[in-house]
């Protein structure tokens, strides 16, 4: 396989049990594969930039595969989305050097979760955020991401459930900001442990409603324990939102 393809793909989760390929369940993965699979005329495997779960969605993606086929790199939205259904979108793509992995090649990712805060529910939002009708103070919560900003051990806002060599990570910014009845969370790091944003949104949550407090989150963070920080939000708010790389395919993802 000559060509290494990188896309930048966008979708709506609900439907699907995340994006990894599993045996019994529908993926976003593996509908992009099959989708590739027509297209391509030969089985195709994709290396996604990361593990969103079951209901995440996502603004921006990249996912990489290689391929013989002659199909040109401008053309390739148009002519796979005719096999996608309309809740997964190939958006661009770009051919990448040999050696590009999207996972691998990722320098930092952005996630943003959104927060319907009002007293009655949207049913616009439904499954596109999280719920949530007790007053919530936006200033108080973006008082408290600061605190998780730098380099940390977050394994107190992680879930057991994926192997990883070290919980710390570098998380470059977290915003809040509000906007009518919609709050939306903005956090960017070098990459997420599994669950860590859904956590993180949780915790910020407990803070506005004085059940932990921000001050108090740095502490929290050396103790290492999940018992101690706030609930792992529902999925429907999260969205992985933008992805680094270098090159042309970082140069495709900030189109």
């Amino acid at each position: 396989m000559d060509r290494n393809i990188a896309l930048r793909l966008m979708y709506d989760g609900t439907a699907y049990h995340g994006w990894q390929v599993q045996k019994t369940e529908r993926t976003v993965a593996e509908t992009l594969e099959n989708a590739l699979t027509r297209l391509c005329g030969h089985g195709v495997k994709v290396t996604g930039c990361g593990r969103t779960d079951a209901g995440v969605h996502a603004l921006r993606y990249c996912a990489n595969f290689r391929t013989d086929c002659t199909v040109p790199t401008d053309r390739f939205p148009l002519a796979v989305n005719t096999y996608l259904p309309p809740d997964i979108v190939v958006a661009d793509a770009v051919e990448a050097e040999p050696g590009f992995n999207a996972i691998l090649s990722c320098e930092k990712k952005e996630y943003i979760y959104r927060i319907c805060n009002s007293r009655i529910r949207d049913p616009f939002l439904e499954n596109r955020a999280y719920f949530h009708p007790a007053p919530l103070n936006a200033e108080t919560m973006a008082e408290a991401a600061k605190m998780f900003v730098g380099t940390h051990d977050f394994a107190a806002v992680r879930s057991v459930g994926t192997e990883t060599k070290t919980t710390v990570r570098t998380v470059f910014w977290y915003e809040v900001e509000r906007d009518g009845d919609m709050i939306t969370l903005r956090a960017c790091a070098d990459g997420f442990l599994y669950n860590m944003a859904r956590a993180m949104a949780g915790t910020l949550i407990y803070v506005s409603e004085g059940k932990i407090a921000a001050e108090d989150i740095p502490a929290l963070l050396e103790k290492g324990d999940r018992r101690l920080t706030g609930p792992t939000v529902p999925p429907c708010g999260l969205y992985l939102s933008r992805v680094w790389y270098p090159g042309a395919v970082g140069e495709m993802m900030s189109r």
